[in-house]
Parts: C-alpha cells; sequence; structure tokens
C-alpha cells in the first residue's frame, strides 16, 4: 500500500527527531497520536520503518529506504506549492539559517537585515550553532559551513574565502614585554576554542599555530574575543570581526595569516525551487560583499 503525504510527514518527523515527542512538537501531535500513524503505517506496508529502543526510534533498513523517497516527495510538494503560488517580484515564506556562530554573529545579521528589507514578506532564521548543522533532519532550509561536506546528496557552493590574524587588546599589548616575532609568543596566555568541541579540524587556529595550551576557552567566538577585549590573552580572529571589537589589535600580521572558506550547502533537491535559488543567490553575494567590506575597512 502506498503511505499518504500525511502520514509520510509524520514518517519524516519522527525519522529526522529520533522520538516521538520531538515528531509531536514539530507537528503538534501529542506522541500517543504519532505513536499509532507511524503503527498505521508500519501496518500498511507491512515492514518495520523504525527500530524502537530506551534511547529512541532509529531507522531500520526499510525505513532508510523509504526516507529517500519521503524526502523527495517533500520536496516535490514544496515545488508544487511554489508554482501554484506563481511568480513575484519578491520572497516569502520562512528560510532558516544554519551558520558557525562566527558568521551567525559578525555577516549574518547585517545580510539578512538587507534581503529582509528587500522581502517584507519572507521571514528567516538564524540559527547559530557551536556544531554542523543537520540538514538530513531539517534543522535548517541551508546551510553555511567552514569545510565542504564530502557525504550526502546536497548541493554544495564556495561562498568566499576569508582571513583570520592573531590579535590582542591594546591594554594587553601595553601592560606586557613587546611581541617582535613568534618566538615572543611562548609563554603567553592563549584565547580560543575548548578543545574537545571542536567539531571541525578547520577551527583548530592554535593548534595549527603550535599552541599546546589555551588558558581561556569558549565554544563561542564573541566570548573568545570579549575575553581578548578585557586583556586576557592572545586569540586567532576572523578579520570581519575586528571592526566590532575597538580595542583589538592585529599581532605580528605578515608572520602569522590563516585563510579559510566558507560553503553554502543546500538539499539537492531544493535546486527546483525558484525561491530557494534566488535567496541562496542573494545570500552568497551579500555574504561576499560583507566579507570584503568588513575586511578592508575604510
Amino acid at each position: 500500500m502506498d503511505p499518504h503525504w500525511d502520514d509520510m510527514k509524520v514518517f519524516l518527523a519522527v525519522a529526522r527527531e529520533e522520538s516521538l515527542s520531538g515528531a509531536g512538537r514539530i507537528l503538534k501531535l501529542d506522541p500517543a497520536t504519532v505513536g499509532r500513524r507511524i503503527a498505521r503505517l508500519e501496518a500498511s506496508m507491512e515492514t518495520s520503518l523504525f527500530v524502537k529502543s530506551p534511547q529512541g526510534y532509529a531507522l531500520s533498513a526499510a525505513g532508510e529506504r523509504l526516507l529517500v523517497h519521503g524526502e523527495q516527495a517533500e520536496q516535490a510538494m514544496r515545488a508544487a506549492g511554489e508554482a501554484l503560488a506563481g511568480p513575484s517580484d519578491t520572497l516569502s515564506g520562512q528560510i532558516r539559517i544554519g551558520a558557525p556562530d562566527g558568521c551567525a554573529n559578525y555577516l549574518l545579521p547585517q545580510v539578512c537585515s538587507r534581503i529582509a528589507s528587500e522581502n517584507p514578506d519572507l521571514d528567516i532564521q538564524i540559527v547559530a550553532q557551536p556544531r554542523v548543522v543537520n540538514l538530513s533532519r531539517r534543522e535548517a532550509d541551508m546551510a553555511i559551513t567552514v569545510s565542504p561536506p564530502t557525504a550526502g546528496q546536497l548541493l554544495v557552493q564556495k561562498i568566499t574565502d576569508y582571513k583570520l590574524h592573531l590579535v590582542a587588546s591594546r591594554r594587553y599589548l601595553v601592560n606586557s614585554d613587546p611581541i617582535n616575532g613568534p618566538e615572543d609568543l611562548i609563554g603567553r596566555p592563549f584565547i580560543g576554542y575548548i578543545p574537545d568541541m571542536i567539531f571541525d579540524a578547520e577551527l583548530d587556529y592554535l593548534n595549527e599555530l603550535g599552541v599546546k595550551r589555551v588558558q581561556l576557552a569558549s565554544n563561542s567566538v564573541p566570548v573568545q574575543l570579549k575575553l581578548v577585549v578585557q586583556g586576557a590573552g592572545l586569540a586567532v580572529a576572523h578579520d570581519f570581526t575586528i571592526p566590532s571589537h575597538r580595542p583589538l589589535r592585529k599581532v605580528l600580521a605578515d608572520e602569522i595569516s590563516l585563510t579559510r572558506s566558507f560553503y553554502l550547502v543546500r538539499h539537492q533537491g531544493d535546486q527546483r525551487s525558484e525561491r530557494l535559488n534566488r535567496f541562496a543567490e542573494a545570500l552568497v553575494d551579500g555574504l561576499r560583499e560583507e566579507v570584503a567590506r568588513l575586511e578592508n575597512p575604510g
């Protein structure tokens, strides 16, 4: 028996949330109702779609196969809705973007506010995450990453390169011994990410510089930079964050410079969505312009 679209929506929610209660919150249904709907779907298809355990609902082999078709159906329904709505000069509806918190705090507010002002019927949600956003669970419609994913049916587009430098506050530089070369960094207090919470090797800046100890650490870029502003030590900072923290000064800028990249990652099936394509184009153009503006102030 072929599943109805309403049943498929319930299946997708449980697959992504891995629990009846989590799916219920998404669907605005009580967990018992979600459980009955899943049981009915499994009975109609004469197979188990989930492996149930105290830890939650994990997809069975049959469930994994159905997930592929369910996501294709979801994308087709979304595209059909856009087609029926007809063309429009402005964007509408809701779009959620996942991004690492440096990008989410220092770039996306400017870029998304401009896009929103040009599209008053569009709701933009920014999810700042100290980890990789899971697109397969629909945590977001698209994500900005610092490494291109190599698995999954995803569209990956490089947005732009960006620079990072070692920074310290004016207070720290005035009150400590001069830093004239890399050898003067030995024994200095460093601020950075919590080592065991670094979710992408591209973010392990201090290890790349040979720093063995992180005296003050946070998984949040703004927290790290506020510690630097307090004169607590040195950190590696995105150049685009420096204009927001006026006491910061680059240290050994000619000797220590890192380059990283941002990538836009989307569901492969979403390329059929004119609305998401237009938003992605505006987002990429805006991020490129904003990085260039902040890296070259004045």
